[in-house]
C-alpha cells in the first residue's frame, strides 16, 4: 500500500507547484495576462472533457498480462514528464498558443496517471471502513511530494539573490525525478487484480445512460467540483494575497503553506478514521464547515504575524485533507454498487467523473478569479503599485470564493445513503457472484495448469 501511495508524491506536487506557483510565475515574471491565463486553461478545460472519458473507456475495457491499469500508469509517465518541461522551463514571449498547447499535453499524462491510479486503488481495498483510512495514508504519503515543492522557495530564500524563476524550475526537475521512479516502483511491485465481468444483455449505451442519471454521480461531480474549486481558489490567489495584503515574504507565504500541507498529511489518516466511525459524508460534511470557519479567521490575524497565522492554517489544513480522501473513497464504494447492477468494470470511467470535476474546478478557479482581481483593478507584475481598493477587493475574493464553494460541495453530501451497510451488502453480493464466474475458470486451471486462459469469463 505504502509503494502505490508513492505514485500521488509527483501528482502533488505538480498540483500544488501549478496552482500556487507557475501560474502566479507566468504572470509576474513572464508577463502573460491574466486573462489570457484564464482563457489558455478555458480552453484546455473543454477539450478535456471528452479526452478523460475516452480514456476511462479504454482502460476499463484493456485486459492484459499485466494488468488493466498497469500499462496505462507506464504510458502516461513520459507523456506527463515532457509537458512539465516545457511549462516549467518557459521563458519569457509565451502565449496562449504555447500554453494551450502543453497544457494539454500535461493533462493527457496526468490524467492518465490520475484515472489509472485511483481505479487501481477501488480493487486494492474493498471494505467500506478500510478504504476510508487507506485513502487517508495515500494523502499522507501524497503530501511528501507536496512538502518537497513547498520547501524549495523556503531554502531558496537563505541564499543571495532569491528568485521565482530559480524556484519554479527547481520544483519542474523535482517533479521529474520522482515521476518515474514512483511509477515503476508500483509498476514491478504492486499487484493488480482484474475483476471478472458478469455476462449481461443490457446494451453499452444503456448503462452509459444509466451512469449519467445517477443521483449519486451527479452529487459526487458536484461535490468534487466545489471541494476542489473552493481550495484552488486560494491556492491561485495565495502568494498575491500573503505577499501583497498581508505582507509577508515569499519565503514566509511558503512555510506558512508547508504547515497547512503537513498538518493536512499528519490529519488525513485520523479524518479517514473519523468517516470509519461517523461515515465518509457526514465527516466531508463536518470538514467544508470547520474550513471554512477557519478561513474567516485569516483577516482576523494581524498583518505580518508569522506565529499567530500558523495555527489558522493547521487548522483549515487538517480539514482540507478531508476534501480528496472522502470523494475518491466515496466513489470507489459507487463503483462497487455499479458492477453489481451492470456486471461490467466502470471504475475507470467512474474517476474520470472525479478528474473531470476537478479539473473543470482547476480551470475555473484561473477563469473566474483571475479575470474578477483584473477588474476590480488589481495589477500582479512586479513593481506595479496597488491601490487600497484593490488590496482589499483581494482580499474579499480569497476569502468568499472557497467559501461559497466549498460549501456547495458539503450541501450535496445532506441525504447520501451509500453508508457502511448498504454498501456491505454491495460487497457481500459482487465476492459471491465473483466466486460463481471464477469457479470455471479454476477448474480449468487444475485441469491445464500450464495453460494460461486468457479470454474473458463473459
Amino acid at each position: 500500500m505504502l509503494i502505490f501511495a508513492t505514485g500521488g508524491m509527483p501528482l502533488g506536487a505538480l498540483g500544488i507547484a501549478m496552482a500556487i506557483y507557475v501560474q502566479p510565475y507566468f504572470a509576474q515574471d513572464l508577463g502573460v495576462g491574466l486573462v489570457v491565463l484564464g482563457a489558455a486553461f478555458g480552453v484546455v478545460r473543454l477539450i478535456d472533457v471528452f479526452v478523460d472519458m475516452l480514456l476511462a473507456l479504454a482502460m476499463d475495457r484493456t485486459r492484459t498480462r499485466i494488468g488493466r491499469y498497469r500499462p496505462w500508469l507506464l504510458l502516461g509517465a513520459p507523456i506527463l514528464m515532457v509537458a512539465v518541461y516545457q511549462l516549467f522551463m518557459a521563458q519569457k514571449g509565451i502565449g496562449l498558443g504555447f500554453l494551450v498547447v502543453w497544457l494539454l499535453v500535461m493533462n493527457l499524462g496526468l490524467s492518465t496517471l490520475y484515472i489509472a491510479r485511483f481505479a487501481w486503488s477501488a480493487t486494492l481495498v474493498t471494505q467500506y471502513s478500510k478504504r476510508a483510512l487507506f485513502y487517508g495514508v495515500l494523502a499522507r504519503v501524497t503530501v511528501i511530494g507536496n512538502v518537497m515543492v513547498l520547501a524549495i522557495p523556503v531554502i531558496a530564500a537563505a541564499f543571495p539573490h532569491p528568485s521565482m524563476a530559480n524556484s519554479v524550475h527547481l520544483m519542474g526537475w523535482a517533479i521529474l525525478a520522482m515521476t518515474p521512479i514512483t511509477v515503476i516502483l508500483a509498476a514491478l511491485l504492486v499487484p493488480e487484480q482484474i475483476n471478472p465481468d458478469a455476462p449481461s444483455l443490457r446494451a453499452p449505451i444503456s448503462d452509459y445512460i444509466d451512469l449519467v442519471k445517477r443521483p449519486e454521480l451527479i452529487r459526487l461531480f458536484v461535490m468534487s467540483f466545489g471541494t476542489t474549486l473552493g481550495p484552488g481558489w486560494m491556492a491561485n490567489l495565495y502568494i498575491f494575497f500573503f505577499t501583497i495584503a498581508r505582507g509577508f515574504t515569499t519565503g514566509q507565504a511558503s512555510l506558512l503553506l508547508i504547515f497547512y500541507v503537513l498538518t493536512g498529511a499528519l490529519g488525513a489518516p485520523l479524518v479517514g478514521l473519523t468517516a470509519a466511525r461517523f461515515s465518509k459524508h457526514r465527516t466531508l460534511i463536518a470538514a467544508t464547515i470547520c474550513y471554512s470557519l477557519g478561513l474567516c479567521t485569516v483577516l482576523i490575524v494581524p498583518k505580518a504575524n508569522f506565529l499567530l497565522s500558523v495555527p489558522v492554517m493547521m487548522w483549515c489544513g487538517y480539514w482540507g485533507a478531508g476534501f480528496d480522501l472522502m470523494s475518491n473513497a466515496m466513489m470507489a464504494d459507487v463503483g462497487d454498487q455499479v458492477r453489481l447492477e451492470q456486471g461490467k468494470e466502470r471504475m475507470g470511467l467512474l474517476y474520470a467523473v472525479i478528474s473531470l470535476a476537478q479539473k473543470l474546478a482547476a480551470a475555473g478557479a484561473v477563469m473566474i478569479a483571475y479575470p474578477l482581481l483584473a477588474a476590480i483593478g488589481f495589477a500582479p507584475k512586479l513593481g506595479v503599485h496597488n491601490s487600497a481598493s484593490a488590496i482589499e477587493g483581494l482580499q474579499w475574493c480569497f476569502l468568499l470564493g472557497p467559501i461559497f464553494w466549498v460549501a456547495v460541495g458539503g450541501v450535496c453530501c445532506i441525504g447520501w445513503k451509500l453508508d457502511a451497510n448498504r454498501h456491505a451488502v454491495i460487497r457481500t453480493a459482487l465476492e459471491e457472484r465473483d466466486a460463481a464466474l471464477l469457479t470455471p475458470l479454476n477448474e480449468a486451471a487444475m485441469e491445464a495448469p500450464f495453460a494460461p486462459i486468457l479470454s474473458s469469463p463473459s
